[in-house]
């Protein structure tokens, strides 16, 4: 990225638009979900997600989240079905998360806050890779998943257990053979729209579907999110929290759940 960015009162995410203009776009991401505003629409089809384990590659702190990278040169880890034609492949997940339990997630639902939101990134399989799909309209459909204070998430522990080995900025270490279907909630019921990336450059490239059940959190392991750095090995400790956009104006668009 050419221009340095991050989430601190310098240059979080009321700066941004100095560098990426697109900010005060008309298809901004997050937004925050009305249900009340959200009508039923029947022509939605249910999520098919198809997931590989063997895709999963490695675990990454790129400064600004953590993020799970996946092999995307075959269909083998894919999202199908919901309001999208086409097959895209999975290409990362990654997690936005607050200070504290009261606040995190970038999506709300009338007013309400999570303390983490987690986004499963996807690729339209019609381009030729994802650096070419995120240039296109609906290029890209993310699935975000809120997470509640609930019990601890086994699942979720196995991300945990990597922290200590990438707990700085630039840190990677090897992530395999995890299915990221395990961090899924039951019911798939969603709201989608459309949107854009929530981080620079903000592009509006984003078909988003967020589903409406979230998954547990326990209140240690979001302690551990909060113990990991903005910085890199070396220099001032910088403790990466609040990593999220707060929701934009919906312009007119409008939001449809595939739910009554």
């Amino acid at each position: 990225m050419s221009h340095h960015w991050g989430y601190d009162s310098n240059n979080g995410p009321d700066s941004w638009v100095h560098n990426f203009p697109i900010a005060h776009g008309h298809r901004q991401s997050p937004i925050d979900i009305v249900p009340g505003k959200a009508p039923h629409d029947a022509k939605l089809k249910p999520l098919m997600l198809k997931y590989d384990p063997s895709t999963s590659l490695n675990i990454t702190n790129n400064g600004h989240s953590i993020q799970v990278n996946f092999a995307d040169d075959s269909d083998k880890s894919t999202l199908t079905g919901g309001p999208l034609s086409g097959v895209y492949r999975l290409k990362q997940f990654h997690f936005h998360w607050g200070s504290a339990d009261d606040r995190g997630s970038e999506h709300t639902v009338a007013g309400t806050k999570y303390p983490a939101e987690l986004h499963l990134v996807h690729w339209h399989t019609k381009y030729s890779s994802f650096n070419e799909a995120v240039k296109h309209h609906n290029g890209l459909a993310v699935v975000g998943v809120f997470l509640q204070i609930g019990n601890e998430n086994p699942s979720l522990q196995k991300v945990l257990d990597t922290f200590n080995a990438i707990r700085s900025k630039d840190k990677t270490t090897s992530f395999e053979n995890f299915n990221p279907a395990t961090l899924l909630p039951d019911q798939l019921d969603y709201w989608t729209y459309n949107g854009s990336l929530t981080t620079p450059p903000l592009l509006e490239c984003v078909t988003w579907i967020v589903c409406k059940q979230a998954i547990s959190v326990s209140s240690e392991q979001m302690d551990k999110f909060r113990s990991l750095l903005f910085s890199a090995e070396g220099e001032d400790e910088c403790y990466m929290v609040n990593n999220y956009r707060p929701p934009q104006p919906l312009k007119g668009r409008h939001v449809h759940a595939s739910f009554k």
